[in-house]
């Protein structure tokens, strides 16, 4: 068989080349890169990037033009001379030893003044938020609020936000792509990071992860960011930090809108104390889970509109054993921080920590079985009749779907 030679391996390889580039092009929109400029540490992150790839790629270039060079040139030809040894040349073996080292210094300065620039401390007046990693949800408080929230994040742009991180039992890592910077968080100690998003950005909603392996739901563990303005920050603050105002009305009046597809949207008039919350129709589809409920949770959607507030948060909350994981301030007794805070719960645009929507149908059957929706949630199975997979049993005393509409109308009130 005839060795293929390099003239004529040199169409396929041009082939090659120009589809690799090809690939490369286009106009796709990445909304979870982590390639951007929207926040300082992401743009000392960037550029650190930016000047080790142009580095990287020199010397890739380099060192493999030398090496097909030397193949081809210098490749066994019959009755060619015998290789001449190099061993011993002083001024190759400096050079080839200098070159490296400056490479590395020059990589080296950047890198070490990234790492002072990223781990000093934050600056003074930064707004403080303790993240708390849990088997797989995620605790924000604002200490100097006076705020406790899940799994959603609300921060203004131009400050500067320093969160302080731990866990509570594994090891999770808390990340948001678009504003550069990633912190494990361990049971054990508190890790430091902060970042201000840059003042231009507006109010937007970005996607965010826990990227440490931390159990079979760690998938699941998802987080949303707003970046909103001062003011509107300011309104939601006070807000978060007010008791819980149970309405209600309001809550009849949501769940008599739809039974398919309830929403959170109270008018202003029914529910004058509520603060501000990142519009549903400005949250972009990349947000916006699309998880399925699995099959075989079934739930009779019409008793939603017939669900009542008063008797759930009286009668189901607390008989369904609810308040025995949730705190919910204003209310005596919800003190519990085993699981989320539900003090302003209908504020949220996800459940589940954001893995479904929030809304009446999907609430209601994460109530009756979120383990089911959830794989191991620690958040017991309440429906009657239904199959606990951790416990391996079926629940005898729960709450029928009657009383999960009532706690579900509860739930809805607090906006």
């Amino acid at each position: 068989m005839p060795k293929l030679r390099l003239r004529e391996a040199g169409p396929a390889l041009l082939f090659m080349v120009v589809l690799l580039t090809l690939t490369a092009c286009g106009d796709t929109v990445y909304p979870n890169t982590t390639f951007t400029q929207f926040t300082d540490l992401n743009t000392t992150i960037l550029s650190l990037w930016d000047r080790l790839l142009f580095w990287g790629t020199i010397v890739f270039v380099v060192v493999e033009a030398a090496l097909i060079i030397t193949i081809i040139r210098y490749r066994k030809r019959p009755g060619g001379p015998a290789a001449k040894q190099i061993h011993g040349n002083a001024l190759l073996e400096i050079t080839w030893t200098a070159i490296p080292a400056i490479i590395l210094v020059l990589i080296a300065v950047p890198t070490v003044k990234a790492i002072f620039e990223t781990q000093a401390p934050a600056p003074a007046g930064a707004l403080r938020v303790e993240v708390i990693g849990h088997q797989w949800w995620w605790e924000f408080r604002y200490p100097e609020l006076g705020i406790v929230t899940a799994n959603e994040l609300y921060v203004p742009v131009g400050r500067t936000v320093s969160f302080e991180m731990t866990s509570k039992d594994v090891i999770h890592s808390f990340w948001f792509p678009a504003m550069g910077g990633k912190r494990d968080l361990m049971a054990n100690r508190t890790n430091y990071m902060w970042y201000t998003p840059n003042a231009d950005l507006g109010t937007q909603a970005w996607n965010g992860f826990c990227t440490e392996y931390c159990g079979e739901s760690h998938a699941n563990m998802r987080i949303r960011l707003y970046t909103v303005q001062p003011d509107e920050f300011e309104s939601w603050a006070k807000h978060q930090a007010s008791p819980a105002v149970f309405n209600p009305l309001a809550a009849a009046a949501v769940l008599a809108a739809s039974n398919t597809a309830l929403t959170r949207a109270v008018d202003s008039t029914a529910q004058p104390s509520a603060g501000y919350v990142f519009p549903a129709e400005r949250l972009p589809a990349h947000v916006v889970p699309q998880t399925p409920i699995p099959a075989g949770l079934d739930y009779d959607d019409a008793l939603l509109a017939q669900g009542d507030p008063t008797r759930g948060a009286t009668q189901s909350f607390m008989l369904g054993g609810c308040i025995g994981c949730h705190a919910i301030n204003g209310i005596p007794g919800a003190v519990s921080a085993i699981g989320p805070d539900l003090t302003h719960v209908a504020s949220r645009h996800t459940i589940a920590s954001g893995l479904f929507k929030f809304d009446g149908p999907t609430l209601a059957r994460w109530i009756k079985n979120a383990r089911h929706m959830k794989p191991g949630s620690i958040m017991n199975t309440i429906g009657r009749g239904e199959y606990d997979p951790i416990m391996k049993m079926t629940v005898t005393a729960g709450l029928d779907d009657r009383q999960i509409a009532d706690v579900v109308a509860y739930l809805m009130s607090l906006k």
